[in-house]
């Protein structure tokens, strides 16, 4: 695939900008995060007893999609299956699988229609990796649970046959399940990379039965190293988008020669993917709408986390964040739906994001006075607030006459300094003469 092409097919991926991640399994039972077989060198038969205790009553995939929604989300990617092995559909390859719980349903085919009834895009998290298949390598792996248990040095594993049944797995979630708009694997590692994964006759399945599908970077990549994808060739599989993790790069993200590449940073509301009873280190709602704001800024999208708890709630602090960041997004999404990078300095009180020529005016900090425009590349023509599309006047006063050239704006009259209508982010929209 071609720049070009890659380009057409990540561009609903890049208007809609803000997704929702959802980290859910067994591991929600346990509830000290997602890895934790590994963390705790769990051994098998020590953690199937969560497979047993897996019945969670509350479970409503369409009030999941609501919450999603109302929030201003417009795509969503679910675990199908995490590093454990834990199926969350009724895989015909595994008996260790959703459908033979006690709860006994798929939860994949619910969440995909659930979502897709409000219009949101759907993917697919699928972990490279498997904890629970007998043939995926143990004693001596950086990650597997069993990694120094003296009980797996030289136990004989086929590879071949595992990588068999990792095929055969992502088919079944392409043919089964109607549309996926995103296949989220994840992740390689070491010599846990690239045609390891025999990842050329991966994609060549994923696209012969998805055309449309778009797909991360991760196999051959992880969430420090984006592998070919930003080099000057990309490799057959070196995915449509970046994802770095826990972190907005400091520039964007551009390949070797320079052109933009598309990319989503994908982050925790608190510390662990999974539900973790005890973590509650959640981020503020303000911080994470100014987080959106920059990775829009900066040509990206932002994958915000959530990870249900046992019985299939979302934690009551991530109801309460959603909520939030949903009422600045009603009033203020249009300057992030379809924006990005302003290709224009950055401002000491906020960011830029640009549509057309429209710019947004993303104002964070309170300032001294009224607030300098810098020059945005053309003649200004006016400028509202996009929160209720009333006019922002210039300011022209005694103290802004030594600033020939700069455009100074305030939210009230005259040359003092005003409170933020939005404290927040108050947004200015203002359209300009090219």
């Amino acid at each position: 695939m071609n720049q070009h092409e890659r380009s057409e097919k990540v561009k609903w991926f890049q208007n809609d900008r803000f997704g929702l991640f959802l980290h859910w399994g067994l591991y929600a039972v346990p509830a000290r995060g997602e890895w934790v077989r590994s963390v705790e060198k769990m051994p098998e038969e020590a953690y199937l007893p969560f497979f047993d205790a897996f019945d969670p009553a509350d479970f409503d995939p369409a009030a999941w999609a609501r919450m999603a929604k109302n929030a201003g989300m417009r795509y969503a990617v679910l675990t199908a299956k995490h590093h454990d092995g834990f199926c969350l559909f009724d895989s015909a390859l595994t008996d260790f699988k959703s459908t033979n719980t006690p709860f006994g349903r798929d939860i994949v085919r619910e969440f995909l229609d659930a979502f897709r009834a409000e219009g949101l895009k759907v993917g697919l998290y699928y972990s490279l990796l498997d904890w629970h298949h007998p043939d995926y390598p143990a004693y001596g792996d950086r990650q597997h649970p069993m990694r120094e248990n003296e009980a797996y040095r030289g136990r004989a594993q086929n590879f071949d046959r595992y990588l068999d049944y990792m095929h055969g797995q992502v088919r079944e979630l392409l043919t089964g399940y109607g549309k996926i708009d995103i296949m989220w694997f994840d992740f390689s590692y070491d010599n846990m990379c690239g045609e390891t994964w025999r990842a050329t006759q991966l994609i060549q399945m994923a696209r012969s039965l998805q055309p449309d599908l778009i797909t991360d970077n991760r196999l051959e990549g992880g969430g420090g190293y984006q592998g070919s994808l930003l080099s000057a060739q990309p490799s057959f599989f070196s995915g449509d988008f970046a994802c770095p993790e826990q972190i907005i790069p400091p520039q964007g993200i551009v390949d070797a020669l320079g052109r933009p590449v598309a990319w989503e940073a994908c982050v925790t509301m608190n510390e662990n993917w999974g539900y973790c009873a005890h973590d509650l280190n959640y981020k503020p709602a303000p911080l994470l709408v100014r987080k959106l704001v920059e990775c829009v800024s900066k040509g990206g999208n932002l994958l915000l986390n959530v990870g249900p708890d046992a019985r299939g709630n979302f934690p009551e602090q991530s109801v309460q964040i959603l909520e939030q960041i949903g009422r600045w997004m009603r009033k203020n999404s249009a300057s992030i739906y379809g924006c990005g990078n302003a290709q224009l300095p950055k401002p000491e009180w906020g960011w830029l994001t640009k549509k057309g020529n429209t710019i947004y005016a993303h104002i964070l900090e309170r300032s001294i006075g009224p607030i300098a425009i810098p020059p945005l590349g053309g003649r200004i023509k006016s400028m509202r607030l996009v929160r209720d599309g009333s006019e922002i006047q210039r300011i022209e006063a005694f103290n802004t006459t030594n600033f020939p050239g700069t455009t100074f704006i305030n939210f009230g009259p005259g040359h003092a300094s005003y409170p933020l209508p939005d404290p927040i982010d108050s947004v200015v929209v203002i359209e300009v003469e090219p």
